[in-house]
C-alpha cells in the first residue's frame, strides 16, 4: 500500500507524526520522493498537498493525507475516511476594510482573486453571482491593494494575515482540516481499513488517560459516581479483604478535580497512565 503525504507545508510534520503514533514510522530522509516505512507492505509518496487527491484518484497511491480544501478544489471522486483534527482553517471571502461592498451579492460585476478557482466558481454559481475570477498562485491577500481585484477568496487560519493587509471577512465558504482519503476501489481493502482503524484509535486516545486504583468495596458506588468512565469502570476483586481494583478511562481535562474526589471517596494507590490508542 502507498500512502501519499504532503512533501512540505503545515500538514507534513503532523501527518508524519500521526502515522508514527499509528505504528507506521517513515524513513527519515526527507529528500526522497518515495520513502520506506517500518512495514514492508507500506511505503510513502511525498508530493504536493494539492496533488494528493489526484494521485489517490488515479491509484498512484491508495490512500493519502491532505487538506479537505484540496479535495474540494480538485473535485475528484475519492472517499474521505477520517477528519484528522489538525490543519484547521477556513476558505473565506474577504474585502478591503474601506470597501463599499457590504455582502457577497455586491460582488456581481466585480473581480475576485483566488488560488481556489473551482471552489470560487461553485460558490459564485450557487449564489447567482456574476463576477470575474482572477487566478493567482500566491500572496492572494495583496491583490486588492495592488488593484488586481476587488475581493479575494482565500484560506485563513487565525485571520492575522488578513488583518495585516487591511482585509475583513464577509463570508465563510468552507471549514477545512487535514483528512485521510482513499481511492474508492480500495475503501474496503484490509490494509486501508487497518490504517483507518489505527489512525482513528490514535485520534480517540488524544486527551484521554487511564486510571487504575484500589477501592474499599463499600465505597465502590461513590467512586463510580465520581469517575463513570466512557462506558462504566472495570471492577475486579483483589486479594486484599474488602478491596476491589477499579480501572477507568477519563478525559485528561477532568483529571485535576477527579483525582481529589476519588481520594475523598476512598480510592487509594491511584495510577495514571497515558492512553496511546482507543478503539471503540
Amino acid at each position: 500500500m502507498i500512502i501519499a503525504l504532503p512533501n512540505k507545508g503545515r500538514l507534513r510534520e503532523p501527518a508524519v507524526e500521526l502515522l508514527k503514533s499509528a505504528g507506521i514510522k517513515v524513513e527519515a530522509d526527507t529528500r526522497r520522493l518515495v520513502a520506506s516505512t517500518n512495514r514492508e507492505d507500506i511505503s510513502v509518496l511525498f508530493v504536493r498537498a494539492k496533488d494528493i487527491p489526484e494521485y489517490v484518484y488515479k491509484n498512484a497511491a491508495q490512500v493519502g493525507i491532505t487538506g479537505l480544501d484540496m479535495v474540494e478544489e480538485t473535485g475528484v471522486d475519492v472517499e474521505v475516511l477520517l477528519r484528522l483534527g489538525f490543519g484547521r482553517a477556513k476558505i473565506v471571502v474577504a474585502i478591503p476594510q474601506n470597501s463599499e461592498i457590504s455582502s457577497i451579492h455586491d460582488l456581481s460585476g466585480r473581480s475576485i482573486a483566488t488560488e481556489f478557482r473551482k471552489i470560487a466558481e461553485r460558490f459564485l454559481e450557487n449564489h447567482g453571482i456574476d463576477a470575474e475570477i482572477v487566478e493567482v498562485s500566491g500572496a492572494c491577500e495583496i491583490a486588492p491593494a495592488m488593484g488586481i481585484a476587488d475581493a479575494i477568496i482565500d484560506l485563513t487560519s487565525t485571520g492575522e494575515t488578513l488583518r495585516l493587509n487591511n482585509l475583513r471577512v464577509i463570508h465563510e465558504i468552507l471549514e477545512t482540516e487535514a483528512v485521510l482519503i482513499a481511492n474508492r476501489s480500495y475503501v474496503d481493502d484490509f490494509n486501508v481499513q487497518a490504517l483507518k482503524t489505527a489512525i482513528e484509535s490514535v485520534l480517540n486516545a488524544r486527551g484521554m488517560v487511564y486510571l487504575m486504583m484500589n477501592v474499599p468495596e463499600e465505597m465502590l458506588e461513590d467512586v463510580k459516581s465520581v469517575a463513570p468512565g466512557l462506558k462504566g469502570p472495570t471492577v475486579m476483586k483483589v486479594e486484599s479483604n474488602g478491596m476491589v481494583a477499579v480501572h477507568v478511562v477519563i478525559h485528561e481535562s477532568e483529571l485535576f478535580e477527579v483525582v481529589q474526589k476519588l481520594k475523598k471517596a476512598g480510592a487509594r494507590d491511584i495510577l495514571v497512565i497515558p492512553v496511546q490508542r482507543l478503539i471503540f
